[in-house]
């Protein structure tokens, strides 16, 4: 029996376009991203929107057998076999990269050196024909063809329960739970795309995994579908939402955004286990919002990065992902070099007008009872989950600035242990201990500005 794997269910999705410029200038050394290999049961979704066109890319995490996989997707409109591609898992990752919560460090300068300022860059430069019907069921086959690795039908029908029905007798398990899930996508006359891997297909392209699957199409419902992810679910799912717009940030309308912590200060030994400090982070964040937000990650114009995590996306790579709207992407004869999804083409003229959000939840029924729908605003302020090492000056200083220096760089230490404990629930004794390491024994009590004013008798 096929299993269903039913994460990513989307109705709707924006258009992007990025440039590879790169800006220097941004005081310090990008080190270390969280991506989201980080978290179990993740999948990830680009949604490129403009105007009412839309192209969705859905990459899965599922890891089991082939010939188990199976995905369906509620679409708003029928979807032929021309509106459908298989691109490859590395220009996905390569967005996901590019957008990581990252970690960056700075160098303390010579305190007796005043004239001197240490400025240091990015360090990035660096299964038979349409139309047929199952009259008895109420199940019609609109659309029926292969793309790449996968066999795809293309679903409308009367009835959740005869819809179901077709899928169990045609090899596919669906649970009664999901029907009346199912029952309120076909009210709003939803259809639904199914997929499955074709072996042989699979067998001959040589692949050692399951390549994500786009969809291109025009609604005007700007939403994701991920209700009926859950209802087979294995405990909550992580979700990485990329979207690529033309104007500014998306947010969801119907649940709370929250904006990942950012330009903290954190101890030295981060750098060593920044998946580990930030998974604690995310962990601790949606426990005290009782898993009930949309945590904003990262929302940048795509001309520049600032520090950039990851080489900035090419423009061919942007095209691949549904950049429609910028006429440098199209009509160039590179149609060729997307064959097979490969992204082995460069063009040399910068991409602009896109912006990228990048958002994560964590999700299950009770918390998500409904699709998220989205808005496209005309925000174009950019923002990063960004984490900060200060490496003490350790050189040799006779100044009276070195004095004062030194003797604030207690405060300083245990202002940072402070700070990691509140982020992610991480005992404060074992976090200073950790920091010992590092060289940073001495711990502090900072002194509170009116505690300068009125000190205690």
């Amino acid at each position: 029996m096929k299993k269903i794997i039913s994460k990513l269910l989307i109705t709707s999705a924006f258009l992007s376009v990025f440039t590879a410029n790169n800006a220097n200038a941004f005081c310090g050394f990008y080190v270390a991203k969280a991506d989201t290999k980080i978290f179990n049961k993740a999948s990830k979704v680009v949604i490129t929107r403009n105007e009412d066109k839309n192209v969705i890319t859905m990459a899965s995490d599922y890891t089991g057998d082939v010939k188990e996989f199976a995905m369906i997707v509620p679409v708003p409109v029928s979807i032929a076999k021309e509106q459908v591609h298989v691109t490859e898992n590395k220009i996905v990752d390569h967005l996901d990269a590019f957008t990581s919560p990252r970690l960056v460090e700075y160098f303390d300068p010579d305190p007796c050196r005043k004239e001197e300022r240490f400025i240091a860059f990015s360090a990035v430069g660096k299964m038979a024909g349409g139309g047929n019907s199952t009259a008895s069921l109420g199940v019609t086959i609109e659309e029926e063809y292969t793309v790449g690795e996968y066999d795809i039908v293309i679903l409308s029908a009367k009835e959740s329960g005869g819809l179901i029905q077709w899928l169990n007798q045609n090899g596919y398990k669906v649970p009664h739970e999901a029907k009346d899930v199912v029952m309120s996508y076909i009210k709003q006359g939803i259809k639904f795309f199914v997929a499955k891997v074709n072996l042989a297909e699979y067998e001959k392209l040589g692949h050692k995994y399951l390549r994500p699957i786009q969809v291109a199409f025009e609604s005007k419902k700007f939403m994701l579908p991920i209700r009926l992810g859950t209802v087979n679910a294995d405990g909550a799912q992580e979700l990485f939402i990329f979207t690529l717009t033309k104007n500014g940030r998306v947010e969801p309308t119907n649940y709370r955004t929250s904006r990942i912590p950012t330009d903290i200060n954190v101890p030295l030994f981060v750098r060593k286990e920044f998946n580990n400090f930030y998974k604690a982070l995310f962990d601790e964040h949606i426990r005290k919002e009782n898993m009930q937000t949309i945590m904003l990650e990262y929302a940048w114009d795509m001309g520049w990065c600032d520090p950039c995590a990851s080489e900035p996306i090419a423009p061919e790579e942007l095209r691949e992902l549904g950049v429609f709207w910028v006429e440098s992407l199209l009509n160039t004869g590179a149609s060729d070099s997307f064959a097979s999804g490969s992204v082995g083409k460069r063009f040399i003229q910068p991409v602009n007008d896109v912006f990228v959000t990048r958002m994560h939840v964590r999700y299950d029924l009770e918390h998500f009872p409904d699709d998220i729908v989205f808005n496209e605003t005309k925000d174009k302020t950019n923002f990063q989950g960004r984490f900060i090492m200060n490496h003490p000056w350790n050189g040799e200083s006779s100044c009276e600035e070195a004095k004062k220096y030194k003797d604030g760089l207690g405060a300083r230490f245990e202002e940072e242990a402070q700070n990691l404990a509140k982020l992610t629930g991480w005992k404060i004794e074992d976090i200073r201990e950790k920091m010992k390491k590092d060289g940073q024994t001495t711990f502090k009590k900072p002194v509170k500005w009116y505690e300068r004013i009125w000190p205690k008798n």
